[in-house]
């Protein structure tokens, strides 16, 4: 067989098979095409080409890069015959690329085409695409920056690159250079038809998920009414980040993805210094204790905030001057459901802090935290083997502007909305009962709300200020119930069962309305002297009257805030 066929056959193992083999096509790299904007690592996949007698036709900037690194790189406008223009938007998108790149070699009028108007062949396309989902991702990116940054000769390449993968190799992500090469090394410069297509699934993946970013900036840009947060068709484009051991239970198969447009701090984009890999509940459970300490952390921006967490639930949560009194509050909430349980900070993890987080009846399995000084980490690696430290990094320009969008799969479908990020204004809220709160009391009320926002309804949380660590605190919750009366009798229960001064002058917020009285009555009997809620109930009054005659506080925020 000569160079120019370009095609061999060999057997290769199928179980699938009946005789236990099929057939495998090796198709032989003559000619590449490179053309990137992330050029980690380009240079050496290029070199490692040419020393394989592999022609490297390139474009602009990464023509640019690889003849400064000394790699014989033919000009894309050679191979053309026509000048990149329109400021790179025309470079490829040309016949002799896509002529090179389509052509199906073994059909004989195809190949009378590319003899008649001098088509060479593209035996490998390398693209990755203009860092469209990186640039909507940067605060404050304008309309026309996002839209230069729409890739067009891209996709178009990668994709009938990906429909030819039975003749071309498609590569669309520096991590999978080192996987062609060796596939190229092993088979004397030829890929299998089973990397080729497996290749081209990824590309096909990639290529979509590009456009579903484009979709959705394009659906939410200057959107004027709330069906504009919704597209037509929800295309989600995210990015599979690793396969996890089980998900919430061992018989069942998980993954996590990423949102390439997602901007700001995460628990998928954590730095993880120390502890085993990650579990689905780790993640679930992480991600809710960053959500809440943000939030936390944001109404109180002079504060520091802690939150700890035990099946997508806060039992325990804290705001204070300092991170190691944050932290001892938080854990002091529940200690008992803190066993096993996820902590996240606002802050940095320093000394102190650390002393807290590695007492001796504290068992953790999870520490998020913006940041670990290198005493408090070596602490903490000491005392576990095992606990995961993430490192999320400063938690300014989050994506917490209310278009996120949380989806739930239901049989047949999905739920959509946006995420629940309503602001806490505690100059709105409405004094309906009992003596005028203080500011202090009312900035006091917004933590233990914001808390109880968090827990699953029906919620019900109890909290005040700790004198002795001067930090807001939840003291007991309630969450998950079908009726509001059983919330306010688990977050009094909490309450009492882990402090010696239980609910005596507490607060206590509910996620929705009361619909009787009964509720706040055993919250005033057990020590509560303000309460926060919605209001909005036909039977309100009868709780503003209850605390009214005890001299309790009652304040009505006009927001509901379950979660289901």
């Amino acid at each position: 067989m000569n160079r120019s066929e370009a095609i061999a056959v060999e057997k290769m193992p199928d179980a699938a098979a009946g005789d236990g083999y099929t057939q495998q096509r090796l198709v032989r790299i003559e000619r590449a095409l490179i053309s990137v904007s992330d050029k980690s690592g380009v240079v050496e996949f290029a070199r490692a080409l040419q020393k394989l007698d592999i022609e490297i036709v390139s474009t602009g900037g990464t023509a640019r890069v690889l003849r400064d690194a000394g790699v014989c790189v033919r000009a894309v406008d050679d191979l053309t015959g026509f000048p990149e223009m329109m400021g790179g938007r025309v470079k490829t998108l040309h016949p002799m690329v896509h002529g090179g790149i389509l052509a199906v070699r073994d059909d004989d009028e195809h190949a009378r085409a590319m003899q008649k108007h001098g088509i060479e062949r593209i035996d490998l396309v390398c693209i990755n695409l203009y860092p469209f989902e990186q640039t909507i991702a940067k605060p404050g990116v304008t309309e026309s920056e996002a839209i230069e940054q729409i890739d067009i000769g891209g996709p178009a390449m990668i994709r009938s690159a990906a429909k030819n993968h039975e003749w071309v190799t498609v590569v669309t992500d520096p991590e999978q250079y080192s996987q062609v090469i060796d596939e190229l090394s092993a088979n004397g410069g030829a890929t299998t038809q089973s990397m080729r297509r497996e290749l081209a699934t990824a590309a096909f993946a990639r290529t979509c998920a590009y456009d579903a970013a484009i979709e959705r900036f394009l659906c939410t840009v200057e959107a004027q009414a709330p069906s504009s947060d919704f597209p037509e068709r929800l295309s989600l484009g995210f990015v599979r980040h690793a396969v996890l051991r089980y998900g919430e239970n061992p018989h069942q198969h998980a993954a996590v993805y990423r949102d390439p447009a997602h901007c700001g701090a995460s628990v998928i984009g954590a730095r993880q210094l120390h502890g085993k890999a990650l579990s689905y509940n780790n993640i679930n459970d992480a991600s809710a204790a960053l959500e809440l300490a943000r939030e936390l952390a944001t109404a109180r921006s002079d504060e520091v905030a802690a939150v700890v967490v035990k099946h997508a639930n806060p039992c325990g949560a804290a705001v204070a001057a300092s991170v190691h009194q944050a932290v001892a509050g938080a854990m002091a909430g529940d200690p008992l459901a803190a066993y096993g349980g996820i902590v996240a900070v606002a802050g940095t993890i320093d000394a102190a802090a650390a002393d807290v987080l590695s007492g001796k009846d504290v068992f953790l399995e999870v520490i998020v935290a913006v940041r670990f000084e290198k005493e408090a980490l070596d602490q903490l690696c000491a005392r576990w083997k095992n606990v995961r430290l993430l490192e999320v990094g400063p938690l300014s320009g989050s994506d917490e502007s209310g278009r996120r969008l949380c989806i739930r799969t239901i049989a047949g479908g999905a739920l959509v909305q946006t995420s629940d990020a309503a602001p806490v204004d505690i100059s709105a809220w409405e004094h309906r009962a009992g003596p005028a709160p203080s500011d202090e009391q009312r900035c006091d009320a917004a933590g233990v709300w914001l808390v109880c926002k968090h827990l699953k309804s029906n919620a019900v949380a109890i909290g005040k200020r700790d004198e002795a660590l001067n930090a807001v605190r939840l003291y007991g919750g309630g969450a998950g119930q079908m009726d509001r009366l059983m919330a306010c009798r688990i977050a009094i229960d909490k309450a009492c069962s882990s402090h010696a001064d239980g609910c005596t002058d507490a607060i206590a917020a509910s996620d929705g309305f009361f619909p009787f009285a009964d509720g706040p009555k055993l919250l005033v009997e057990a020590g509560v002297k303000l309460i926060v809620h919605p209001g909005g109930s036909k039977r309100d009054q009868e709780t503003f009257d209850l605390c009214d005659a005890h001299g309790v506080t009652c304040m009505t925020t006009g927001t509901r805030h379950f979660r289901h």
